[in-house]
């Protein structure tokens, strides 16, 4: 099946011109390409796909709407959210403070923490990796925790900074 027939590779460079966004200018590019003469075996691996979406990507353009409007996907929506806009933000609220000032006795915030604190505040159930987006939505960044002096070995301490005399204060590998 020939596509593209009745669309000419000036009209798909216009398209090209007023497009916004990566998958819709790839499209494009693909389109004028295979009116140049490119196959769609050839189209597939240079866009590291399948022969199939090439495919689906020029039946596309066989359509009454604009060139455009074709090549861009339908907004979707996904999911709807378990906590309501005023819930996350009470939610954002309360993990800018201390875990203990809502009652967890823990000095800063986990996924873990904030799984228990949503299930007790909203009632609602989220897993751990959704717990982390929703820290890192409200601005918090995850840290690791390092080992402080006073909680190290006294002995390993003793030989780091006999280490350090013997390098004259410089940290050298051993």
């Amino acid at each position: 099946m020939d596509h593209l027939d009745e669309i000419s590779r000036e009209d798909l460079q216009e398209a090209l011109d007023n497009v916004d966004g990566k998958k819709p200018t790839e499209r494009l590019l693909a389109a004028i390409a295979y009116k140049n003469g490119v196959t769609q075996t050839e189209l597939a691996e240079w866009h590291g796909t399948g022969r199939r979406t090439i495919y689906n990507w020029l039946k596309r353009l066989d359509t009454d709407e604009s060139l455009e409007q074709a090549v861009t996907d339908a907004k979707r929506t996904g999911r709807k959210r378990k906590l309501s806009e005023l819930q996350q933000q009470k939610f954002e609220d309360a993990v800018h403070d201390p875990p203990n000032e809502v009652g967890i006795d823990a000095p800063a915030w986990t996924p873990e923490l904030a799984q228990e604190f949503l299930a007790d505040a909203f009632d609602v159930d989220y897993s751990i990796p959704s717990c982390r987006r929703l820290l890192k939505e409200a601005g918090l960044s995850y840290q690791k925790p390092r080992r402080t002096a006073a909680e190290s070995d006294e002995d390993e301490r003793e030989d780091f900074h006999d280490e350090l005399k013997k390098s004259e204060q410089r940290w050298t590998p051993p």
